[in-house]
């Protein structure tokens, strides 16, 4: 049976992911209640096949984004709505069954435990996973932490994550980025300057294959450029919260 919560629930943003939802929206009502899927302006027609799904399960609610605006954009208009409902954390995972939907409970676990922090998936790779893919979030992970003076991100990318609403929404609603491919290791870093801290737990991370009805949006090109342009700025405002995260540092050892 699902663990119900009154706090915590699952955000899932979800653009044209391919045959994979409903599965792993099934998957992550099997351990929790509620799970809300934001639709970021799908045309795959998942957006239609999930309402359907909602009518036979009231711990499920699907928000239909008109058109599409990115990821971070989606998780705001999720979190925005759920913090309206009551709740104060959010656990997003992608929609595309990358993410270990068994692992839930124990992500919330932790999360309910040390209310204050946000709980990120550290990703266990398989052995067939893309090499560009693990190898290149490496530099990522070394910006991000360098930018939070080693606060102790595990991995910056990885989605599968649970965020304490307020200070989240606080954050993006005070910054125009974040709203695309970006959010990821936006999110934690900007979370940490907030003095947010981070707590690691391994998570395994897959890959489908297209035959397997995996589907990707990473644009190699795009996306590097995308997070280059994150981490120039996100640079510029260590440096001028430098002496604050001195400070903390000094006083938290």
């Amino acid at each position: 049976m699902p663990i119900n919560s009154t706090t915590h629930l699952v955000l899932i943003p979800s653009y044209n992911p391919g045959p994979k939802v409903l599965a792993t929206v099934r998957a992550a009502l099997a351990q929790w209640s509620p799970v809300w899927v934001v639709v970021d302006g799908s045309s795959d027609g998942s957006g239609e096949a999930l309402q359907a799904l909602a009518g036979e399960n009231s711990g499920l609610k699907v928000i239909v984004l008109p058109e599409n605006r990115g990821k971070g954009s989606a998780v705001l208009e999720g979190i925005t709505q759920a913090e309206a409902a009551g709740f104060t954390h959010a656990l997003t995972m992608d929609s595309d069954g990358q993410h270990p939907a068994d692992l839930i409970p124990a992500f919330m676990a932790a999360s309910q435990a040390q209310l204050a922090t946000m709980v990120l998936g550290k990703p266990v790779f398989a052995a067939d996973a893309p090499a560009l893919r693990v190898n290149g979030r490496k530099v990522s992970n070394g910006w991000a932490n360098l930018e939070t003076l080693w606060m102790g991100i595990g991995d910056s990318l990885y989605g599968f994550r649970v965020y304490p609403i307020a200070p989240l929404k606080n954050i993006m609603q005070r910054n125009r980025w974040m709203r695309r491919f970006d959010f990821d290791p936006e999110a934690v870093v900007r979370l940490c300057w907030e003095g947010v801290r981070p707590v690691n737990i391994d998570a395994p991370v897959r890959y489908f294959r297209p035959e397997e009805g995996g589907v990707s949006h990473f644009r190699y090109l795009r996306d590097n450029t995308l997070l280059t342009w994150m981490h120039s700025r996100l640079f510029i405002g260590f440096l001028l919260r430098l002496p604050l995260l001195v400070w903390r540092r000094r006083a938290v050892s």
